[in-house]
């Protein structure tokens, strides 16, 4: 495992000119990688410069790992050609599938929690990090529906897959308490599920509450029962690199500067607990 670069936000073109003209005291920011995958123009104009500032990680959301269809192998040379030219700490993508039959669904859909499935998703991670010459990590997504073929619960899945595929986790903190909510679980046992030696990452996001169930939007600030499960999470899991995702309603970057200072000073404060006790 790398060392905890500390805390960071996902970068995004608003914030490009603000984050090179007034050097935020950001640590570090992650990149949607397929942003960047198109040869020159704006973006890697911008994320040139940005690197050359700031440690940078890749964040996929393409690699469909779960789908039945073939990896596609197109794309896995441009993730490893920007990965060759920024030098990320670390890549990660979704634990998901994203279509079948050469159909791009365009959204980040759940597996059946099975012994079928770690087979399969194993086999797809180990071809992944062979071509790539390095770990990835896997993270949590949003659910809102549940298979009846489900053998095990999430976090029984997840972890088993990390172990058996030698990868890493990007806990997405927000995607544990909306399908937690939404599917009436634990969230917390569901961290007490999870290897604390595979946790390189945190995500933390907003969401929109419908009532009866909510959907991960990242469209608002965290609300205080994910700064809650967070604060759990370091407890659990130590000092781990932390950002905040918001890809609608994006504010100015101070706004999101503050909102990562408070969780750096919940991390902070769990840590000194975690020390003493």
């Amino acid at each position: 495992m790398v060392d905890t670069l500390g805390f960071g936000l996902g970068l995004r073109a608003e914030h490009y000119n603000a984050i090179l003209e007034e050097c935020p005291p950001l640590d570090w920011l992650e990149i949607i990688t397929e942003n960047y995958l198109v040869p020159g123009g704006k973006p890697l104009y911008y994320l040139d410069k940005i690197r050359d500032r700031y440690p940078l990680v890749m964040h996929g959301v393409s690699l469909s790992l779960g789908s039945t269809d073939a990896l596609d192998w197109d794309h896995l040379k441009q993730v490893k050609a920007l990965a060759s030219r920024i030098e990320p700490a670390w890549i990660s993508d979704h634990l998901c599938w994203t279509g079948v039959n050469g159909i791009n669904l365009h959204d980040l859909l759940p597996l059946p929690y099975t012994h079928e499935a770690i087979n399969h998703v194993v086999a797809q991670i180990n071809q992944v990090q062979e071509f790539l010459g390095r770990q990835i990590l896997i993270e949590n997504v949003s659910s809102y529906v549940a298979y009846k073929q489900s053998e095990m619960t999430e976090w029984e899945f997840l972890s088993e897959i990390a172990k058996r595929a030698d990868c890493l986790i990007l806990l997405d903190v927000n995607n544990i308490y909306v399908s937690s909510y939404n599917h009436k679980l634990n969230p917390y046992q569901y961290l007490d599920g999870i290897d604390r030696n595979r946790v390189q990452q945190i995500h933390l996001a907003g969401h929109s509450n419908q009532g009866d169930y909510i959907i991960d939007t990242h469209d608002s600030p965290v609300i205080q029962p994910v700064w809650d499960l967070y604060a759990e999470a370091i407890k659990r899991f130590g000092a781990v690199s932390t950002m905040i995702e918001r890809d609608a309603n994006i504010p100015d970057l101070n706004e999101l500067i503050n909102e990562l200072n408070h969780a750096r000073s919940i991390s902070d404060k769990m840590l000194k607990e975690k020390s003493v006790a």
